[in-house]
């Protein structure tokens, strides 16, 4: 029997990709409706999103009809790929146009009815999350095409149809690349800064929670999805069979993003990591009253950098005890993550553990801040606190971060606290000198053998408790600066007493926020 020779998709190089994705954006630049690069690569996504799919279809519907089944694409006939884009000689000028803004129109097919963009936004699936129709109608009913002119969108989509999705060695190449933009998008667009953190801060979160196959990870406020990413790449090491394969694409990444953009950016970014049919809620995570959360919606891993800074309506905050109720985003988040951890013997696991980026503001604040603290420190272990520099979040913002690691593994008895330093001769981050992986290799080392030194200690759980004779709670202090290092005002760095000014600002900052919404309560 002759052995039936493998169609070979011609190779592109990491050279010739980053080539197309460059004339794709010197082409999008002449176009009136896009301002930047915020504008141009959602508009790059989207496009590449619909090849994406059309590829993967293609190979499907061939492996089907090899094995004689029949296969039913998401997407049907005239709104692939391959009916309205494949050839290059296709449809542009304002009948393209047309076709993918118009809710009705002239198809490509020469019959009447919806355009592009509407067929998208109507398709419906069947009740199961991983169904691809719910996720196209979700992505594209959060776009818009922002281009004005036909024959220059031609020439986009032309060379978009250049790239093979259908080769691993491009979709590798093409993730990287892609993150890259991402990266410049997010420093070019200012608030959109705050969804991205920085890759070295993310690998070293995944790599100390350690997350394994088997376990359900969770990331409520992914953003471009850079957590999920890592946590797919970590996990898949761990990948032995095609069963091991399945559980990983079926039953261990899920995700929460409210803005559109976002979720569409990190839908691509999973697509070209690997990960077959993401699960990313399109919904606001803190829109369920945590009363209502039970143990069938608790994860085993939840690794997550929400929004500070942010404010919530009153509708979300009704959402939480009322004792424990505030506008500040990232203090509803942090109760939210605790109650959806799973609780130790549930289905005879583990109690979950959690990686989460903090403002320092979490760490001082008192009032509805300070009883979160004492449920958090009674009700679960908050083994390691990772206080970061100022800066490494720099272009968006200044305020100091920190890393918050704990389990459910009963209630925290003790603390440590790890400083991590800027490097030697450094002042600060900046946009082009980012914080590096390798600067948490001191920490990685001491992570594994915990001993106190010059940037490591611990202290006793009760020692942050402060209450009033009668027993009421007054402060949960876990801002607990290093022993180590004596201020010195008078022979502090100008950056340093910078940082200091900073920090009582936030305190006062927050004591204000406090103060406005104690008033208006009691109006």
């Amino acid at each position: 029997m002759s052995k039936k020779k493998k169609f070979q998709q011609p190779q592109t190089t990491a050279a010739q990709l980053s080539s197309i994705v460059k004339a794709c954006r010197d082409i999008m630049r002449k176009d009136k409706g896009l301002n930047g690069d915020a504008d141009r690569l959602p508009m790059l996504t989207w496009i590449m999103f619909l090849k994406f799919l059309d590829d993967m279809e293609s190979q499907r519907e061939t492996e089907a009809k090899l094995g004689g089944n029949k296969y039913s694409s998401a997407i049907r006939p005239p709104y692939r790929w391959r009916d309205w884009a494949a050839k290059e000689e296709g449809i542009t000028g304002e009948e393209l146009i047309s076709f993918i803004n118009n809710q009705e129109c002239v198809r490509p097919d020469g019959a009447r009815g919806p355009g592009l963009f509407a067929y998208l936004r109507s398709l419906e699936g069947t009740e199961t999350r991983r169904d691809r129709r719910n996720v196209i109608a979700t992505v594209f009913r959060g776009t818009a095409n922002r281009m004005l002119n036909g024959y220059l969108l031609r020439d986009v989509i032309n060379k978009i149809n250049q790239i093979h999705f259908t080769s691993s060695d491009e979709i590798h190449t093409l993730s990287h690349l892609y993150e890259s933009l991402l990266k410049e998008m997010q420093d070019a667009a200012g608030d959109s800064g705050e969804f991205y953190t920085p890759r070295a801060v993310v690998k070293f979160m995944v790599q100390v929670v350690n997350p394994k196959l088997g376990e359900i990870i969770l990331d409520p406020a992914c953003g471009t999805g850079g957590f999920l990413v890592e946590t797919f790449e970590h996990v898949k090491k761990q990948c032995k069979t095609i069963e091991d394969h399945k559980i990983l694409q079926e039953e261990t990444i899920f995700g929460g993003e409210a803005k559109s953009l976002p979720y569409l950016l990190s839908q691509m970014n999973l697509l070209l990591h690997g990960l077959d049919a993401p699960v990313i809620d399109p919904g606001n995570s803190l829109r369920h009253s945590l009363k209502e959360l039970g143990d069938k919606d608790r994860v085993d891993v939840i690794l997550t950098n929400p929004p500070f800074g942010g404010e919530e309506e009153k509708g979300i905050q009704g959402n939480f005890p009322e004792d424990k109720q505030t506008a500040e985003t990232a203090l509803l988040f942090l109760q939210l993550i605790m109650r959806k951890l799973r609780r130790p013997g549930h289905l005879g696991k583990k109690g979950g553990r959690v990686g989460v980026v903090v403002p320092n503001g979490a760490l001082f604040g008192d009032g509805v801040c300070a009883r979160i603290k004492e449920e958090l420190l009674k009700e679960f272990n908050l083994h390691t606190i990772i206080r970061l520099p100022t800066g490494v979040f720099t272009p968006y913002t200044n305020i100091p971060t920190n890393l918050l690691f704990f389990d459910r593994s009963g209630p925290t008895k003790e603390i440590w606290y790890y400083d991590h330093p800027l490097p030697e001769g450094r002042k600060n981050y900046s946009k082009t000198k980012p914080i590096q992986f390798d600067e948490f290799k001191p920490c990685l080392e001491w992570w594994k053998k915990r001993e106190g030194n010059d940037r490591a200690w611990k202290i006793k759980a009760e020692e942050v408790f402060k209450y009033d004779n009668k027993g009421n709670l007054i402060s949960v202090n876990l801002d607990i600066k290093n022993p180590n290092i004596k201020a010195d005002y008078e022979h502090m760095l100008p950056e340093q007493l910078v940082e200091d000014i900073l920090e009582k600002e936030e305190k006062i900052s927050m004591i204000m926020k406090e103060v406005k919404e104690l008033l208006g309560k009691s109006l």
